[in-house]
């Protein structure tokens, strides 16, 4: 099952009640209850935590509730992971430590470091196994993700901009991305995520203790653990890195994990996957993320998706869902808009 800490919902009442929201039929209705959620390190089913957000979204007309919660975050709301990340000797360093611990934190957030030249993108993914529309939990992990990297870093850093995959915010709701991105942004992007200096992943942390980090990791390790990372979500990791460059194949993907074809069709056999499986569910998983972006064509969407035709993108659309992109990004609108 997709879970997530109860800390993911930090915040969520407090903005609920400013926003004069009835939470107890919006909690019944994702399958919570506020006893489920006051303790922090409980885990909770990632679709019950999706539905109750978006469902807050729309009932309050505030498109904004997941920003609202992460304006709200600090770093001590990671838990007692957040001593490790403090204390790394860098932000590369920091930012390997949430992808180790990520099953411990919300087992659905992936986040993909790329560098090229002299940027860095780390990009957000929310992977679940069924479409969904996302965007006020990807704007929590986001905005969380942002504060993060701002506390661990010296005062005076800042990335070269946030990139968000939706359209630029009406007036009323521009001060706070201001306030919580106090940097460049970029709406309609391609993706979720921050693009910094490359150079900025390998400078030394202001509160870096390599004692103190080993410290930390013990206390981590003794409560939580990293949890085990199997084959299959390796792969899912390498799929999503490569397949907008069209290479997400099993070759290119054993390459990158540093093995052969054969091999790891063996090992993700025994654990009763197949890498064409794999590949659909990714692509399931983000289909509908794509969809909301309004910048980007059907064509672009299809090339996203490791697609070098569009024909091709919609036949496969078609068998897993019974209708053209086209409908379903129609339909998509109507609710959202609803």
């Amino acid at each position: 099952m997709e879970l997530v800490r109860a800390a993911a919902l930090t915040g969520y009442f407090e903005v609920a009640q400013h926003l004069h929201l009835d939470v107890v039929p919006l909690l019944r209705n994702a399958g919570l209850s506020r006893s489920m959620i006051s303790n922090a390190e409980q885990m909770l089913p990632a679709r019950s935590v999706i539905l109750l957000l978006e469902n807050s979204a729309r009932t309050s007309g505030c498109e904004t509730f997941g920003l609202r919660m992460a304006d709200q975050r600090k770093l001590s709301d990671i838990g007692l992971l957040s001593l490790l990340i403090v204390h790394q000797p860098t932000l590369r360093d920091a930012i390997g430590i949430v992808a180790e611990y990520r099953n411990r934190i919300n087992s659905t957030l992936t986040l993909q470091l790329e560098e090229h030249d002299e940027v860095a993108f780390l990009r957000e993914h929310i992977a679940l196994n069924e479409p969904l529309i996302l965007r006020q939990v990807s704007d929590v992990a986001l905005g969380t993700l942002y504060k993060m990297c701002r506390a661990i870093m010296p005062n005076s850093w800042r990335p070269q901009c946030v990139c968000l995959s939706y359209d630029r915010p009406g007036p009323p709701d521009r001060p706070l991305y201001e306030r919580l991105f106090d940097c460049p942004m970029h709406f309609g992007a391609d993706f979720d995520g921050i693009v910094i200096q490359r150079s900025d992943l390998d400078s030394s942390l202001p509160r870096a203790d390599a004692a103190l980090a080993d410290h930390a990791r013990e206390l981590v390790n003794a409560v939580m653990g990293p949890g085990e990372r199997s084959v299959a979500e390796e792969v899912e990791q390498s799929i999503r890195l490569l397949m907008p460059a069209g290479r997400a194949t099993i070759g290119e993907v054993a390459h990158s994990l540093g093995t052969n074809v054969r091999t790891l069709q063996r090992r993700l056999e025994q654990e009763e996957h197949s890498f064409s499986d794999l590949l659909d569910r990714v692509r399931i998983q983000q289909v509908s993320h794509h969809f909301t972006n309004r910048q980007l064509r059907l064509t672009d969407v299809a090339h996203l998706l490791g697609y070098s035709e569009l024909a091709s993108f919609s036949a496969w659309y078609r068998a897993r869902f019974n209708k053209t992109p086209s409908e379903a990004r129609r339909d998509m609108r109507q609710s959202t808009t609803a």
